[in-house]
C-alpha cells in the first residue's frame, strides 16, 4: 500500500497508518516512563527500607512475634531473731482484667461467669474498680484460685480479650493481728504512686507494695528486682513457646530482733484488753516484743477490705486501727516519779530529805491530794519510790522546777521519736517553761509544776519511750531501741548521771515490787532466784470533781469503761543486772498494778515459759467463756426480737474487767 502526502498552506503531514504508529510510539514512551519511574521509586523505597531503616523495621517484626513480659519480684521475708518467719509468701492463682483492652465490659465477664461463678457483689466490685481507676490499671477478678479453675481460664482465654490469668504469690502473715501493728500489711499501689514513678510494676496485675509498718517502710529492701520473659505469640496473643528468660531477684530478707514466740504470748496475755506491751533488751536496745492490742487481721488487708469490715474497725472503741506502742500518747503518771525523783537528787537534794505527808498538799486555797487519803507520814525519797506518795513529789518537784525534770526525761528517751521503720511514731510532751509560753502564751504556774512531777498535767508518752526510760534507768546507758537485727550494733554511750543516783532510784523499783508497802507487791516474779524491778502508775482520764469527791464516786472501777484511769507499768529483771526492760500500758486498766500483773507474767516468759503458760491457759478459758455467755445472751435477745446476730459485734462490745491488785493506789 502506497502512503498519500496531503500538501496545503505550505506545510505537508503524513496519512494513514504512519501517522497512527507515531502516536502510540509516543504514547507507549510516556507510560513506560511512568512506569518506570513508578518502578524506581519503589526501587529506592525498598532499598531505603531494607538498608537504611532494615534495623527499625526488623525489630518492629520481631515485637509482633515476640512478646516481652515482666516477672514480678518476689518479695522479700520478714523473720524474727531466730529465722521464723512473721512474713513470706505463697503461690496464688488469680484473673485480672485490663479495662483499655475489653471492649464490652458485661459481655467479658459473663463470659468469664461460664468458667469462674462470679456473685453480683463481684460483679458491682469490679465495675466500680474499672470506672474509678485509669484504664491501663489491672482490675482483680478473683484471687486464690484453684489449679482447675485456672487451667480452665487459660483454655478459654482467646474468647477473653482483656482478662489475664496470672501465677503469682500471696503475701501471708502467720501471726496474724499479734504482729499487724508491728508488720504491717501490702496492697495494689495507687495511680498517684505509677504517676511519680511510672515503674511498670506498679500497674503490674497482682503486684502489690507496702502499706503499713515494716512493710511500707522496708519497701524498697523488700520489695527486690524485676524479672523478664521472651516468648514467642501468634496472631491472637497466645504463647507459642519460651525464647529466652531471666529471673526476677528476690527482695531481701528482714531479720527483726523481735522474739516471734514472745510476741505471741504477750497478745494472748492481753486478751481482750486494749493494751500494749514493749519488751527491749538492756544492753543492746532490741525490742524483743512491740504488741498493740486488739489489732486488724493484715491478711485481710492484703487482699480486699470490706466496707463492713472497715466500719466495725473505725466503730471500735478499742481502737484496732492504732498502733498504741508507738502512736498512743499517755500521761505516764507515778511510773514518771522515777525522772522527778533523779531531777531532785540531780539538783543536790540528798535522798534522805523528807516531808510529812498528811494525804493533802496545799497550794494556796486549793488542795493537791496524795491517793492515801491517811497520807504517808515522814517521807524520803527511799520511802517515798515503793509507796508512790505523790505529797513528796509535789514538795520537792515544786523545789527543783520543771525545767529540770525536763531536762532529766529527755535524757531517758521521753519526749522524742527514735530511728524505726515505724510510721507514725508520736514524739509525746514533755513541757517546760518555754514550751508552755510558745505554746498557749501563758507562763508557767507553780500548780503546773506539781501535776508534772507526778507525771499528769501537759505531759504525754508512747510505751515505746517508756520501755527505753526503763532500759536506761536499768543499764546506766543511753540505749537506742532497734528492730533490724542485721544492722551494725554501736554500744550505747553512758548517760550523764550519777550511779548512785541512779542506785537510789533502782532501789526504790526493787522494793515497789518486793517489799510489803510497795505498790506493785502483787507483780512479784515467782521465778526463783530472780525479782524484778518496777514502777506503778495510773493517769487520769476525767477529773475528779469536789462533787465526785463528796459523793464518794472517786474510785476508778466504779466509772463507765471510757472512763476509767489507764494503768501503767514500767520494769526490768533481774534487779541486781538487768537484762530485760518492759512497759506496759493497759487502757482503763484502773491501777498500774493491773498492768504490773500482765508485765510479770511476760517477763516470766522469758526466764519460765512452762510457768507462763500455765498461767495463760485459765485466763485464755476464762475469756471464752465470758465470750460464749455474751453471745449466748445476744441471740437470747435477738431471737426474742427475731433479729439475726451479728456474733462478732458481739465480742467486739465486751469490755474488760480489771484484774484483782490488792489495795495500791495506781
Amino acid at each position: 500500500m502506497s502512503s498519500e502526502i496531503i500538501s496545503g498552506g505550505g506545510s505537508a503531514r503524513l496519512a494513514g497508518p504512519a501517522a497512527g504508529n507515531q502516536q502510540f510510539s509516543r504514547r507507549a514512551f510516556v507510560v513506560g516512563g511512568a512506569m518506570g519511574a513508578v518502578g524506581l521509586t519503589l526501587a529506592g523505597r525498598m532499598a531505603y527500607l531494607s538498608i537504611w531503616q532494615g534495623e527499625k523495621y526488623a525489630l518492629l517484626a520481631e515485637g509482633n512475634r515476640v512478646s516481652l513480659r515482666l516477672i514480678p519480684p518476689r518479695r522479700g521475708w520478714i523473720v524474727d531473731r531466730q529465722g521464723k518467719p512473721l512474713a513470706l509468701n505463697q503461690p496464688d492463682y488469680r484473673l485480672e482484667l485490663i479495662p483499655e483492652a475489653v471492649t464490652d465490659l458485661d459481655a467479658t465477664l459473663a463470659a468469664v461467669g461460664k468458667v469462674l461463678p462470679l456473685t453480683a457483689e463481684d460483679i458491682e466490685r469490679i465495675r466500680s474498680d474499672v470506672a474509678r481507676q485509669p484504664k491501663y490499671m489491672p482490675v482483680e477478678i478473683a484471687h486464690g484460685l484453684s489449679w482447675p479453675t485456672f487451667a480452665a481460664i487459660n483454655v478459654n482465654l482467646p474468647d477473653l480479650p482483656g482478662v489475664q490469668p496470672l501465677p503469682g504469690f500471696l503475701r501471708v502473715y502467720p501471726g496474724g493481728d499479734h504482729f499487724a501493728h508491728l508488720i504491717g500489711y501490702v496492697g495494689t499501689p495507687t495511680p498517684e504512686q505509677f504517676a511519680v514513678t511510672h515503674d511498670p510494676l506498679l500497674i503490674f496485675p497482682g503486684y502489690k507494695i507496702g502499706k503499713d509498718g515494716i512493710e511500707r517502710r522496708a519497701d524498697a529492701r523488700l520489695r527486690g528486682t524485676a524479672g523478664a520473659r521472651r516468648v514467642e505469640v501468634n496472631a491472637r496473643g497466645r504463647v507459642i513457646r519460651d525464647l529466652d528468660t531471666r529471673a526476677d531477684i528476690p527482695g531481701k530478707t528482714l531479720r527483726l530482733t523481735i522474739d516471734r514466740d514472745l510476741q505471741n504470748y504477750a497478745a494472748r496475755r492481753l486478751t481482750d484488753n486494749s493494751a500494749s506491751v514493749v519488751v527491749m533488751d538492756c544492753a543492746t536496745g532490741d525490742v524483743l516484743c512491740m504488741v498493740s492490742m486488739p489489732a486488724y487481721d493484715p491478711n485481710a488487708f492484703s487482699t480486699r477490705v470490706t466496707a463492713k469490715l472497715w466500719a466495725e474497725l473505725q466503730a471500735d472503741d478499742h481502737h484496732p486501727l492504732i498502733n498504741k506502742s508507738a502512736q498512743g500518747l499517755y500521761p505516764p503518771g507515778s511510773t514518771f516519779k522515777t525522772m522527778t525523783a533523779l531531777a531532785i537528787l540531780g539538783s543536790g537534794i540528798s535522798a534522805d530529805a523528807a516531808c510529812n505527808c498528811t494525804g493533802t498538799y496545799r497550794l494556796g486555797n486549793a488542795a493537791w491530794h496524795c491517793w492515801s487519803k491517811r497520807g504517808h507520814g515522814r517521807v524520803d525519797l527511799h520511802k517515798a519510790i515503793p509507796q508512790s506518795c505523790d505529797v513528796y513529789f509535789y514538795t520537792f518537784g515544786r523545789a527543783v522546777g520543771v525545767d529540770a525534770i525536763a531536762a532529766t526525761a529527755h535524757k531517758f528517751g521521753l519526749g522524742q521519736k527514735f530511728d524505726l521503720p515505724l510510721p507514725g511514731q508520736s514524739a509525746g510532751i514533755i513541757p517546760n517553761t518555754a514550751w508552755k509560753l510558745a505554746r498557749y502564751k501563758k507562763p508557767w504556774g507553780i500548780g503546773d509544776t506539781l501535776n508534772t512531777s507526778i507525771g499528769q498535767g501537759y505531759i504525754v508518752a508512747n510505751p515505746l519511750q517508756l520501755a527505753v526510760m526503763a532500759a536506761r534507768l536499768a543499764s546506766g546507758n543511753a540505749v537506742e531501741p532497734r528492730l533490724f537485727a542485721d544492722d551494725p550494733h554501736v554500744a550505747p554511750p553512758p548517760l550523764d548521771i550519777p550511779p548512785e543516783h541512779l542506785a537510789v532510784v533502782r532501789t526504790g523499783m526493787t522494793n515497789v515490787v518486793n517489799s510489803p508497802g510497795g505498790s506493785g507487791k502483787t507483780t512479784r516474779l515467782l521465778v526463783d532466784g530472780i525479782q524484778m524491778a518496777g514502777k506503778t502508775g495510773s493517769a487520769q482520764v476525767r477529773n475528779i470533781s469536789k462533787a465526785d469527791r463528796r459523793a464518794g464516786r472517786t474510785k476508778s472501777e466504779l466509772q463507765p469503761w471510757k472512763y476509767r484511769d489507764h494503768g501503767l507499768f514500767v520494769a526490768f529483771a533481774p534487779a541486781d543486772a538487768p537484762k530485760y526492760a518492759i512497759s506496759v500500758v493497759l487502757e482503763h486498766g484502773n491501777h498500774g498494778a493491773a498492768a504490773g500483773i500482765i508485765a510479770r507474767d511476760v517477763m516470766t516468759y522469758l526466764f519460765e515459759p512452762e510457768r507462763a503458760m500455765a498461767t495463760l491457759a485459765p485466763l485464755e478459758r476464762a475469756y471464752e467463756a465470758k465470750k460464749a455467755a455474751a453471745l449466748a445472751a445476744a441471740e437470747a435477745a435477738a431471737k426474742a426480737a427475731s433479729m439475726p446476730v451479728d456474733a462478732a459485734a458481739v465480742a467486739a462490745s465486751l469490755t474488760p474487767d480489771s484484774e484483782p491488785s490488792g489495795p495500791v493506789d495506781e
